[in-house]
């Protein structure tokens, strides 16, 4: 991706003097700085670490020429980039589907409050396009582009944008997790206990959070990004490095796309601000540091959701949510996300193998299984955090429904774990759940 690009949208401002010469040749640090002073990361700045490639390269050594640079970016990403550079707008597909599909996507819009929603069924009815037609719809259902006099055309390529930066080679950090996530959201949004309080800015903003709080996740996580030495791991200090990037690349997006350019500088100054706070909330690391804020609010009964502050608080908690909502859907779509992240956990772990590096935990697919994958993320990350969720909105049927889908999840995948201990015939690690054991599975009851 050329440089031109970005000097469309402002001054580019780099960490070191020289990397002006190697920026065709590192597709390294360059940022934008945009009049609030927030740097912005540029778009297609993030190589697409494509595992079939990685054999001809060096994971320490630079990329020498530009046909080296355009094969390390992924074919979807470099013909994304060449189409911007010649003046072509990507357009959605959306409109090209049959009529059938149209209508059958229309009608799960209309149930989008639903927490059953299949976010897999919809992507397939959009022809892939699931992220922008739900928030297109949220959008209008919310009165965000009447509000906020948006043009609903740059609105569109706005999220465009986004959706394709998503790599969708990535078994579940992807835009069908984006959209799922944003689904999430719009659900926790209409919690009376916190819907009676939002401001449409808040309702913005929670929506843009969860739409691109992941986009342009390469696969791998952050201490894969660490001991490889990325640029991106140097560029954060191993501090939230993927959140950092999320939120910078969103910004840059945001500025490209010009959706919010009409308002005033200090609102725009504040939208990119607290997207970065939203964004950087759902860093896995700082699970505790909410968690235990989150508590003292519940035990001292001191939340306010008239103070801006407190909302916003609960907006991170939301997102948080929605980020591992997974556990708590029905199993058929919880079974399918456990599956995706943990074959983005194992191709990792395929890489590091590969390349003589430390295994990282989760990740060894000889080792750890899917069930036990899952049970150890229920009991230790979601249902603390959800658990604490309930008690803030009270018995709701939504905190119900999710607590009791999590309990029965949690308990299949027991039951999995149990049968692969006990079983004499299989010394397949693997964790896959095959179809005789879930058809075992779904014949018994569970709690």
């Amino acid at each position: 991706m050329s440089c031109l690009m970005v000097e469309r949208c402002g001054e580019i401002s780099f960490d070191s003097p020289d990397q002006n010469a190697k920026c065709v040749r590192m597709l390294g640090d360059a940022r934008v700085r945009g009049q609030t002073g927030v740097l912005s990361e540029r778009r297609g700045s993030y190589p697409f670490i494509d595992f079939r490639l990685l054999n001809n390269t060096t994971l320490s050594g630079e990329i020498g020429t530009k046909k080296k640079v355009k094969r390390l970016l992924s074919f979807q990403r470099y013909f994304h980039a060449s189409r911007l550079l010649r003046g072509i707008v990507p357009q959605a597909s959306l409109y090209l589907l049959d009529e059938d599909y149209l209508g059958q996507a229309r009608h799960m819009l209309s149930k989008v409050g639903m927490w059953d929603f299949d976010i897999f069924l919809f992507d397939r009815l959009t022809n892939g396009n699931s992220l922008v037609t739900l928030l297109c719809h949220l959008f209008n259902v919310h009165g965000l582009i009447h509000h906020f006099q948006l043009d609903m055309v740059t609105l569109h390529r706005f999220l465009v944008m986004v959706q394709e930066d998503y790599h969708s080679q990535n078994p579940y950090h992807n835009a069908v997790h984006a959209a799922d996530v944003t689904q999430a959201m719009h659900c926790y949004l209409r919690e009376p206990k916190l819907a009676n309080f939002l401001t449409p800015s808040d309702i913005m903003l929670g929506l843009l959070a969860a739409a691109a709080h992941d986009v342009d996740h390469p696969g791998v996580n952050q201490p894969f990004l660490i001991k490889t030495k990325h640029h991106l791991a140097s560029l954060y200090q191993n501090v939230s490095v993927l959140e950092n990037h999320h939120w910078r690349s969103t910004i840059g997006m945001l500025r490209e796309s010009r959706l919010l350019a009409h308002l005033p500088k200090e609102v725009t100054q504040d939208i990119e601000q607290q997207l970065g706070s939203l964004i950087l909330a759902t860093d896995i690391n700082r699970q505790n540091e909410f968690l235990i804020r989150l508590k003292s609010h519940l035990d001292n009964q001191d939340l306010r959701l008239e103070d801006a502050q407190d909302r916003h608080f609960m907006l991170q908690i939301a997102l948080k949510c929605a980020d591992i909502c997974n556990p708590c859907r029905l199993w058929d779509l919880s079974k399918q996300w456990s599956e995706r992240v943990c074959e983005e956990f194992y191709r990792q772990g395929d890489l590091e193998q590969k390349f003589e590096l430390e295994i990282s935990p989760l990740c060894n697919q000889q080792k750890d299984t899917i069930p036990s994958i899952q049970i150890g993320f229920m009991t230790y990350i979601v249902e603390p955090l959800f658990e604490r969720w309930a008690q803030f909105t009270g018995d709701t049927p939504l905190s119900e429904n999710m607590l009791n889908h999590l309990r029965r999840n949690k308990a299949k995948w027991r039951s999995l774990l149990h049968k692969q201990h006990s079983s004499s015939r299989s010394n397949d690690h693997s964790g896959q759940v095959t179809g005789s054991q879930e058809q075992t599975l779904n014949e018994e009851e569970t709690p």
